[in-house]
């Protein structure tokens, strides 16, 4: 017998597993998170689940309305009103969220605020628009799935970041809008454990938005964050800016500052679109990893993902992203612009097979200079550009920012159409 036929099953499982185990969040080792094989039981941990059937997740303590029938599967949630997904003590693990909400237009999905808080801190770790939370940038909804979030039809919004909490954790929706919403379901599942492992880390999310980005600034897609921790990744959304026309905006670099790094960094890219693993442009895709999920040449957006899971990102004192803000076009298109007045700054020329450099100490090279080639030529620009990003701290609620105001969420959004 073929050895290969003999041990395909063998095989396949192999892969199987190896592929469930590069796709998952990993817990450190020793831990009372279950990571076992799929058919061992575990008496580390405990199972609930929190609902409109049972709001404190109580043991024997679901589905009592309505004579056991469906009896509260929604909320309503009125302008100015909170409800509370998931209030319980600790130490535990949240393991998946899911939730789906009536009115799902831009406006709604970014006047939601979803926020979290561990250990009963006074300050959340979390406080983003709840669009932009589940992957979905620009307040825009889209069928996808990865291996942190999902979207099946585009009607709802899965996570399933594991959470860990010691003392206690609490996740709040607020509707910050003057427009009521008739529904919100949900349900987040979690495990309590009996232990709490000093190498587990505390999620946090943090969203940030420059409606114009200021041209040879980069733009901060994780603002510094101090502490020990690791960076999960990022979701980004471009409004481009109409004074360019149609030319190409994402030759910005991506860059990750690590424990100290000052005036460079540690980690850098080559490109926005080399950041989530294409080249030569940026159409709709999504994988495990990264992916583009509005590619609208139409009405100039683009919203796009990268998680660092097969390749993580751990600090030890300090984390700070960025994204330069820069695009590209053939020589002569960039002149016109300039000879125009639209704010740009020419930054190299592409001769063929190496970059010339404009900018200099002394004073940058005009583009105008007749001894330049005539090749593509990238010059940072200015563009609206938002982003959610994702990381684990060794603290419940550092580095806390107040929420966005709802009018730098809600500014200039689109619906697709």
């Amino acid at each position: 017998m073929n050895i290969l036929k003999k041990y395909r099953g063998l095989f396949l499982l192999m892969g199987i597993s190896g592929l469930w185990w590069a796709c998952t969040p990993q817990q450190p080792a020793g831990g009372d998170h279950y990571s076992g094989q799929l058919f061992e039981y575990s008496h580390n941990f405990e199972t609930h689940w929190s609902s409109p059937e049972n709001m404190h997740a109580e043991k024997g303590g679901g589905g009592k309305e309505n004579m056991g029938a469906k009896g509260r599967a929604f909320f309503p949630l009125g302008p100015g009103e909170s409800v509370v997904l998931l209030d319980t003590d600790g130490p535990g693990i949240v393991n998946r969220m899911w939730i789906t909400v009536r009115d799902r237009s831009p406006e709604m999905l970014r006047s939601l605020r979803l926020e979290m808080f561990w250990d009963h801190a006074d300050n959340p770790a979390v406080s983003v628009p709840f669009g932009d939370f589940f992957g979905v940038g620009l307040g825009r909804t889209a069928v996808f799935k990865n291996a942190l979030f999902a979207n099946p039809e585009g009607r709802s919004f899965n996570c399933f970041i594991p959470m860990p909490f010691k003392t206690g954790a609490k996740i709040v929706v607020t509707n910050d809008s003057d427009q009521p919403l008739s529904h919100i379901f949900f349900d987040v599942n979690f495990q309590k454990i009996k232990k709490w492992e000093d190498q587990y880390l505390y999620f946090h999310a943090r969203w940030n938005r420059d409606t114009a980005t200021t041209v040879g600034k980069d733009f901060e897609l994780l603002p510094s964050v101090t502490g020990k921790g690791r960076f999960l990744g990022v979701n980004v959304g471009v409004n481009d800016n109409p004074a360019y026309g149609d030319m190409w905006w994402g030759e910005g670099e991506v860059k990750i500052y690590l424990d100290g790094d000052d005036q460079h960094p540690t980690l850098v890219g080559t490109g926005t679109e080399d950041y989530i693993g294409t080249g030569w442009g940026q159409d709709q895709f999504f994988n495990d990893y990264a992916g583009c999920l509005i590619a609208d040449d139409k009405n100039r957006q683009w919203s796009f993902y990268r998680f660092h899971l097969p390749d993580p990102v751990f600090f030890d004192k300090d984390c700070k992203v960025t994204l330069q803000q820069m695009g590209g076009n053939p020589r002569a298109n960039v002149q016109k612009l300039i000879d125009n007045g639209v704010a740009l700054l020419p930054v190299t020329i592409d001769d063929g097979g190496s970059l010339i450099h404009l900018m200099k100490e002394g004073g940058n090279i005009p583009l105008t200079d007749p001894s330049l080639p005539d090749g593509w030529t990238n010059f940072y620009r200015s563009d609206d550009v938002s982003a959610t990003a994702y990381f684990y701290l060794d603290q419940p609620s550092g580095n806390t920012r107040e929420p966005a105001p709802l009018a730098l969420r809600t500014w200039n959004l689109k619906s697709g159409q």
